[in-house]
């Protein structure tokens, strides 16, 4: 087998992690390995029907289509080297069962190049698809390396945060999706960032990388979350000038949630952005934090004579998780077409630290979409750190 060659085999196990994050995954992993294994029957099956037929049925020809098919159903369930074999076997078994039931050589002939030519244009477009299959792995491979280039993994902790994030990306296209976040303390608190360039590929990677810098320089010397909000809204405005799309701010902008977290005063203050709100989740309560006034996606600038949206002020105490998240999953549909809604997944539930959070979100969108997500997904979630215990006195 190829060493990017996808089969029911390769499906199957891609889901064997899922097994760990979700409760009754284990059973649907058996399920899907017991279909993958039927579907390896089908050839076999095709070839002793079409055998048959031929042998015991009253019409002459009758096994040809059930013989020609077996290579088709091959290739498109089996690796290469399997369905080379069985369209081997297929032209084998079509001269063999011509020469037990007596047919003319002319209908012998006959019989093999029909089974020949479809199995030779089966496996043709086996190779084909295989050959793609290895690029597009290639092109797929160094757009991760590059995203992972802008986006390092963050810290566990960070200030008195504990910190869990995860981004998990679509392939849409074979290109790099635009999410990103950064999570930097500061003598203001904890400030933390997350957001959606438009668009994707090496356009969307310069704007991330932009954006993530800038806010990583400016997070410890800006004394409040619109003052950095307006210092990110110019400097990607000033990247669309440089690279030419300043007549057009629509082509380069980007959708963000910032927050600052004052563990010490058990205050959390957000700027939103345009972006999907974040959840508070507290006592298995998921509560959506609404902005008071929406802003404009940073680089698009404010009206003549607007003032800048300022920052809204929540409570947010020990126990407590702040979860940010992209549209990837706000925005996750199931196969009825209904978005996924994390304030009723993730409503009632116990986590064990922000990693739990993450996984079991990661779990719930991938079991919602059934595992084929339409967009790049990011996740961030913030919570604070247990209280040291206290020292004995003496």
């Amino acid at each position: 087998m190829g060493a990017h060659e996808v089969t029911a085999w390769d499906r199957w196990s891609r889901r064997l992690h899922e097994a760990a994050v979700r409760p009754g995954a284990t059973e649907g992993l058996m399920e899907e390995r017991q279909g993958a294994g039927l579907l390896a029957l089908v050839p076999g099956l095709l070839l002793v029907g079409g055998v048959l037929a031929d042998v015991l049925g009253p019409v002459p020809y009758s096994g040809l289509p059930l013989l020609a098919a077996a290579p088709l159903v091959g290739c498109m369930v089996l690796p290469f080297r399997g369905a080379m074999i069985t369209a081997v076997c297929a032209c084998v078994v079509s001269v063999g069962t011509d020469l037990v039931v007596h047919r003319p050589v002319l209908a012998l002939v006959v019989d093999l190049l029909d089974v020949a030519v479809i199995s030779a244009i089966a496996l043709w477009l086996k190779w084909v698809v295989r050959r793609q299959g290895k690029r597009f792995a290639a092109v797929r491979a160094v757009a991760e390396v590059a995203q992972r280039a802008v986006l390092p993994p963050l810290p566990p902790t960070v200030g008195a945060l504990s910190v869990a994030t995860r981004y998990e990306c679509a392939y849409a296209e074979a290109q790099i999706g635009g999410d990103f976040y950064a999570v930097q303390a500061s003598p203001f608190g904890v400030r933390a960032l997350i957001g959606d360039v438009r668009g994707k590929g090496l356009p969307a990677v310069s704007a991330m990388a932009v954006m993530t810098s800038a806010f990583r320089e400016a997070a410890g010397r800006m004394p409040s979350l619109r003052a950095l909000a307006d210092h990110l809204d110019r400097v990607l405005m000033r990247l669309a000038a440089d690279t030419g799309d300043a007549t057009d701010s629509l082509e380069r902008f980007a959708t963000a949630v910032l927050v600052e977290i004052r563990v010490d005063e058990g205050v959390l203050h957000v700027c939103n952005r345009g972006h999907p709100p974040p959840y508070l989740i507290r006592d298995g309560e998921v509560r959506s934090l609404e902005p008071a006034v929406a802003g404009l996606p940073l680089g698009m600038g404010l009206p003549e004579g607007e003032a800048p949206p300022g920052t809204d002020t929540f409570a947010f105490r020990r126990g407590d998780y702040l979860l940010l998240v992209t549209d990837g999953v706000t925005e996750a549909r199931d196969a009825k077409g209904t978005y996924y809604e994390p304030r009723t997944g993730l409503s009632g539930r116990g986590f064990h630290g922000a990693s739990h959070l993450v996984d079991t979100l990661v779990a719930e969108v991938t079991a919602w979409t059934g595992g084929q997500r339409q967009d790049d997904m990011a996740i961030l979630v913030l919570t604070p750190l247990p209280t040291p215990p206290s020292e004995p006195s003496g």
